[in-house]
């Protein structure tokens, strides 16, 4: 019964922490460019913050967890997390906003790595991809709940609006009450002396030699790019096809991720990596001609096929890719292995991406608008070379799989 009432707990703390980021996050871009006025230059800027928390959660996450429990950690970063959202909800400039809503990532994207410790330390590892659905599940209920929002508080209009900065200070300091009441998981008695190479992975380096993970590395790096473009930028692009509800049209994406988390393992098995990783690929491309034709030729219902993609291209490319790194590192650096990935790409590739597709969207700016078919086209045929790089490179590694079978 003891362990039932943990898994409980630990599957509403799964819940809140993505529900707290989603429900302001997903419409964020929409509200900076149609509510406040901003340039996409400056939109873009603010948006950085996500991965700029990402590449130093690395370093918040040694320092804190080195000196106090775990829970009493993430209780107080969704605390903070809350504050400085709320800070942001009162900026209407570019400075006060790139400010705040960098601190309130700087605080919020440790809680990450957090909660799947905690959750590893009290559960067994192999019901531990049950909880990160958890997580995706609290992501699809922001849009359902954006819903119930427009209906209980008569609003006009929910996405695009600062209601959504107030849904997640809301969800914050709820999360943060319920961390208190954790299990107790406390700072790992480690006395090796404090070392940027650990906190950065750079011990990872060494697998670095193994051709085929560069190949892996520089190819996935790439991908987070156009990838980039949707996940940051689809509710501006949304927002100017005049689509409503957006937080609910974007989390059907989630909804197809939820349902692939559960059949990755087996297209993994039996595919093997080469062709996972492909197919992860091949659907990235089919988003962006979908999004493509649907703007060129004016029919809306080809956008459902880029949306409902997401799953599928986080499914099997960027988590199969964890499972790769997994399975290329040596046992002993696999947990920093996957550190230095996620600080590349879903860091500085990130941060990249940004940037890139933000200066896309500004380059091929019409008067109220984007020249969305053009920046498209562009992503379709950036991810087609990708796929092209990949195929001609990357070489077959079903043995690993059939190592860890035989294991």
């Amino acid at each position: 019964m003891e362990n039932k009432k943990v898994f409980i707990k630990l599957c509403i703390m799964m819940f809140m922490q993505y529900f707290i980021f989603a429900v302001w996050w997903v419409p964020f871009a929409a509200y900076l460019e149609k509510s406040l006025q901003l340039s996409m230059g400056e939109v873009s800027l603010i948006l950085c913050a996500m991965a700029i928390g990402s590449m130093a959660s690395s370093i918040i996450g040694v320092l804190a967890d080195r000196r106090f429990a775990a829970e009493k950690v993430l209780a107080a970063l969704n605390l903070l997390t809350a504050l400085c959202l709320f800070v942001a909800t009162q900026q209407t400039t570019f400075v006060g906003l790139m400010i705040t809503v960098t601190l309130t990532m700087l605080c919020y994207m440790p809680t990450w790595s957090l909660t799947s410790s905690i959750a590893m330390t009290h559960v067994p590892a192999e019901q531990f991809p049950r909880m990160r659905l958890i997580g995706s599940i609290g992501w699809f209920a922001s849009g359902a709940f954006s819903l119930v929002a427009i209906y209980v508080f008569h609003l006009d209009v929910f996405d695009g609006s600062v209601f959504p900065m107030y849904c997640g200070i809301g969800a914050g300091i709820i999360a943060a009450i319920l961390n208190l009441t954790l299990p107790n998981t406390p700072p790992a008695e480690n006395k090796r002396k404090f070392s940027l190479m650990d906190i950065f992975g750079l011990r990872t380096l060494s697998i670095l030699k193994n051709k085929n993970y560069n190949i892996f590395i520089f190819l996935t790096f790439l991908a987070i790019i156009p990838f980039n473009l949707y996940h940051v930028y689809g509710s501006t692009f949304f927002s100017d096809v005049d689509v409503k509800n957006i937080t609910v049209t974007m989390n059907w994406g989630v909804a197809v991720e939820m349902i692939f988390l559960f059949v990755t393992t087996i297209i993994l098995m039996k595919c093997g990596f080469k062709k996972t990783l492909l197919f992860g690929l091949i659907a990235m491309l089919l988003r962006y001609l979908s999004f493509y034709l649907g703007v060129e030729f004016g029919q809306p219902w080809l956008y459902s096929i880029g949306v409902l993609t997401h799953g599928i291209i986080f499914g099997l490319f960027f988590v199969v890719g964890q499972v790769y790194t997994d399975k290329v590192a040596p046992a002993e650096i696999r947990a920093e292995a996957q550190g230095f990935l996620s600080f590349l790409v879903w860091g500085v590739g990130y941060l990249i991406g940004t940037l890139v597709n933000g200066y896309l969207i500004g380059n091929y700016r019409l008067e109220d608008t984007a020249d969305w078919s053009i920046v498209f086209g562009i992503s379709a045929v950036f991810t087609l070379i990708i796929i092209v790089l990949f195929t001609m490179f990357f070489k077959n590694t079903d043995n690993l799989l059939e190592e860890k079978n035989n294991n």
